[in-house]
Formats: structure tokens, sequence, C-alpha cells
């Protein structure tokens, strides 16, 4: 894998940690006004920011309701304690959350978090509230350009946009335009002059959509403008008067594609990969796409399901698992009756089976040392595992296709690797050999 590869992958890791960080903050809530969020753009000085916590903290104890007052003056000293950790400002900035929340069961519970963004935050921030404000987090991760689409042709009109792994429908419409007419005399020319008029408002009417979908407050919201359609409209459309000059220096490419609306729109997508290679949609589907290949080519370098997929883990044979960003399993770890750690990942269904709980081999109950979410474990231990690190979504077809189909996790292997026979074979089994007998496939339920 390059180092640009390399730095990309670590970089998606990252911004599913920030996701998943932003998504407890904004579910948490407190009494009062009794949850601090702290943000410090780069090369801030501390002193300041600590002088500011000082005064706010003389201010709290000025509050009526004796409860509220001391959850405030309490996050506010644990705000800085926090921050006296810190001898300058971090290069991307600090962000600091501090307070009291409810938890699920109605009890109060203290948090506090400080950590260094992992890009620059240009956001400053002191905020007292009952919920913690990650707004300016949230900007961080709006890191791909976001490029416009308009699917055009004699049925109708599709807008679109892809913005990261995010594909959107933003408006439609459908026409219905007279046809060539084929018989001569006066009404021949009648009828042409209708149907060119007719051609002429469609065009104005997608120019004027075109405005008012892609230009916001007198400015260009897309970064690029992609015109698509199976006939002469798009181009009818790119050399019209009516259309919009500042859209128009938009325009990266024009493509032709063989369906109007969406199937157009996906198909213009594929069309436009070159000048979409860095995003992060486009990235998601060339992965996946390569991913059914090696199953189609029937290569014995891809392994999917949890188990399966675990199990080349730990043998070094994974080069890259590809993961779906909301699957859901954890981690366990639990201690036999003679002492021995036992490893296991579940899945919800696999949870409710209380086998599942028991020593294989006795029978008996084993002790819960720990439980965490597979995915946090999964983020802390890959490098240490030689693999790279790919989430996905489930909002392109192929990736509602890994997810639903496949389980949401797998892996492209270093080498062929028969994952099946993995538990009780000895190592040099586990390969494959030109001389090996060909086997019914296994049962596919097997994976999930």
């Amino acid at each position: 894998m390059s180092a640009n590869s390399a730095n990309s992958a670590d970089e998606q890791v990252e911004l599913w940690k920030m996701k998943k960080l932003i998504k407890g903050l904004e579910a948490a809530r407190g009494n009062g006004t009794s949850m601090i969020s702290l943000v410090l753009p780069p090369k801030s000085q501390i002193s300041l920011f600590a002088s500011k916590l000082a005064t706010e903290h003389g201010a709290a104890s000025n509050i009526k309701s004796r409860v509220n007052r001391l959850s405030v003056m309490s996050a506010i000293a644990s705000a800085q304690q926090r921050l006296k950790l810190y001898n300058r400002t971090p290069p991307n900035g600090l962000v600091i959350y501090c307070g009291t929340v409810i938890t699920d069961e109605g009890k109060e519970k203290k948090v506090s978090f400080d950590f260094e963004p992992f890009k620059p935050i240009n956001t400053t921030l002191y905020m007292c509230d009952n919920k913690f404000h990650v707004e300016a987090l949230a900007e961080l991760l709006e890191t791909d350009s976001k490029f416009g689409f308009i699917i055009i042709d004699g049925n109708g009109s599709l807008f679109g946009a892809i913005c990261g792994n995010n594909r959107q429908v933003l408006n439609q419409f459908t026409v219905d335009l007279p046809k060539k007419h084929g018989r001569g005399g006066q009404s021949a020319q009648r009828f042409g002059r209708i149907r060119e008029e007719k051609r002429h408002h469609y065009i104005r009417k997608v120019a004027e959509t075109a405005v008012q979908v892609f230009i916001t407050d007198d400015k260009v919201n897309v970064d690029g403008l992609i015109l698509a359609g199976s006939a002469e409209f798009k181009n009818d459309l790119s050399k019209s008067d009516l259309f919009d000059p500042r859209l128009l220096e938009k325009v990266i490419k024009i493509v032709d594609v063989s369906y109007g609306g969406e199937n157009g729109f996906d198909q213009a997508i594929s069309l436009s990969q070159e000048a979409l290679a860095n995003v992060k949609f486009v990235q998601e589907k060339k992965l996946i796409d390569k991913f059914f290949s090696e199953i189609n080519l029937d290569t014995g370098k891809i392994t999917c399901g949890l188990s399966d997929t675990i199990k080349a883990l730990d043998m070094g044979a994974v080069e890259t698992i590809i993961v779906w960003e909301n699957f859901d399993a954890h981690r366990y770890v639990f201690h036999d009756a003679s002492g021995a750690e036992i490893e296991r990942f579940l899945t919800p269904l696999q949870e409710t089976d209380r086998n599942n709980f028991l020593d294989s081999e006795t029978g008996a109950e084993l002790i819960l040392v720990s439980k965490e979410p597979f995915l946090e474990w999964l983020a802390e231990v890959y490098k240490k595992k030689g693999a790279s690190l790919e989430f996905v979504t489930d909002k392109s077809p192929e990736g509602s296709q890994f997810v639903g189909g496949f389980g949401g996790i797998g892996g492209m292997l270093r080498w062929q690797l028969d994952v099946a026979q993995l538990d009780g074979q000895d190592m040099n089994d586990l390969y494959y050999s030109d001389d090996d007998e060909e086997v019914p496939d296994e049962d596919f339920d097997d994976y999930f």
C-alpha cells in the first residue's frame, strides 16, 4: 500500500472515531446549565482561557439554585483541571467537554473529555448549557468537495449532489415534450415551432432550477458540476444563454448516459470517476467493486463474516478490512475455571444464545472480564495486525449489497487462505494448492 493510500485510510479511521464521538456527545443531556463546551483554535493562549474560566467560576457562585450552582462550578473546575494539562495549545487546537450528564437509567454521571482534533479547528467557543455543543467538530467532517449533477433528457431532469459518501437527489421533475412531426404541409412548420418553443421553455426551467439548487446567497455551493443525459439536451443547456455563467464555469465534465432519473444519476457518477477520484462515495464504490471482483474470480483471497475475518486477521493474512460503519458487535474477554483467557466476538443475535457464554469443553459458565464495542477495538488494533481499515456505508448500491449480502464485514487477503478450515487444522493445510481437488462451495450461511 502506498503512503498516500495509508494516510487516506488512517484519516478515514479518524473520521469514524470523530463521528462516533459526536454522536455520543450530541445525545448527552444534563440538568440546568452544567455542561461545559470549550474550543480553542490553534495558537490560542492557554492563560487567557484559564483566566476566563476563573471568572466564570466566580460568576457561577451567584446562581440561586444550589443544585445547579454546584453542578456548574464542578464542571468549570473540571475544565480548569483539564486545561492545566497543557502548556500550549496543540497544533490542531484543543477541545474540552466537562459536565454532569443524565444516564439512560436516570442517574447523574460526571464526564470529562479533552483532546486535539485530527485537523485544525478554526472556532473559538465557550458555552455553559444543558447539552454539549459539537457544531465545530461536525464541520471537521465536511472534508470532501461537493459535486453537483444535472441529468437531463426528453422525459425530465434530476438535480443531485455527492459529498463524501453521501449521494443526494436535490430536485426532480418530469416533462412531456412533443415528438418530431413527420407529416408535410403547413402543419409541419407549425408543429415544428411548437416543438422548439416547448424545448426552449424546458431548457429555461432546467436553467432556473439549477440556480435555485446550486447557488446559495449568490455563491455556487458546489465545487464542480457534471452535465449528463442521453440526448442533446445537456449540450444545449451548456451552450444556452439561459444557463447561469457562474454555473457554466463550474462544469467539469459532460457525459452521455443511457438512462434518465436516478439510474442516470448512478451511471453519471460511474462515468465521472476520474473527475471525482477523491470523493469518498466513489472511492467506496471502487473498493467494494474490487471485493466483489475477487469473489467472482474465485481467487480465494477474500473472507467475509465476523468469525472468519477475525481468524484471518489474527494470522496476519488480511491486507484490507472492509467494515460497515454501523456494524454492531462486541468483543468479550472471559476467564474459564482455570483462569485461562478466552476471547469471543459476538453479534447481537449471537448474544442471545447462552451457549456463547459457556465453556465449550466443560459447559461451565465463563467469567466475564471485559466487554467493548467491536469497532472501537478494531480501530485500535488494526495496525498491529498488519492491516488497513476501510469504513463503508450502505448509501451506495454496492455498499447496500455488501451490508445486506455479506454481513457488513470482510477482508481482502494477502494470499490464498482456506479460512473455513482454520479450526483444528495444521497450518500447512490452510493454504490452497494447485494440486488440491476441487471441493464443493461452503454454505454461505456459515459466514453470518
